[in-house]
């Protein structure tokens, strides 16, 4: 008698974590960790270019603005990855920040600032972007 589930193929996921000193260096660390996962799960080019540049915006945002530069403070990195989605988590030790009320930086007025745009190019690359009640977690979903 043969198991139905013989036939069932087994759904894996893959968890990793990062514990990143908040230092511009650490960086480094997430993008080898953004290739050997879109190695691993052949994502394509348009969606590994989308993670990198989102996560890239807000591990810097976590290490600068969060944890304000400082070593002593981490930036922690989880990530679930399975055939279809790879779901990111960005934890800073800071005190949060109210990104219910940023400034639009489409707006006439604030087209020539040099800063503002992360949040808003975050929300735009990934499939789902949702920020805890302080404002100093962030989930990231990029459907592969």
């Amino acid at each position: 008698m043969q198991n139905n589930m013989d036939q069932a193929p087994i759904q894996t996921t893959d968890l990793y974590t990062l514990q990143l000193p908040s230092k511009r260096e650490s960086i480094t660390l997430l993008e080898n960790l953004i290739e050997e996962i879109a190695d691993k799960y052949q994502v394509a080019d348009d969606i590994f270019a989308n993670m990198m540049t989102s996560l890239n915006e807000v591990v810097t945002n976590a290490i600068v603005h969060g944890n304000k530069l400082d070593p002593e403070k981490k930036v922690i990195v989880n990530v679930e990855v399975d055939p279809k989605r790879a779901t990111w988590t960005i934890t800073d030790e800071g005190e949060g920040f109210d990104y219910n009320n940023l400034p639009d930086p489409t707006a006439e007025e604030n087209l020539e600032n040099l800063t503002g745009r992360g949040v808003f190019i975050v929300k735009h690359l990934a499939d789902q972007c949702v920020f805890n009640a302080k404002g100093n977690e962030v989930e990231l979903l990029f459907k592969l």
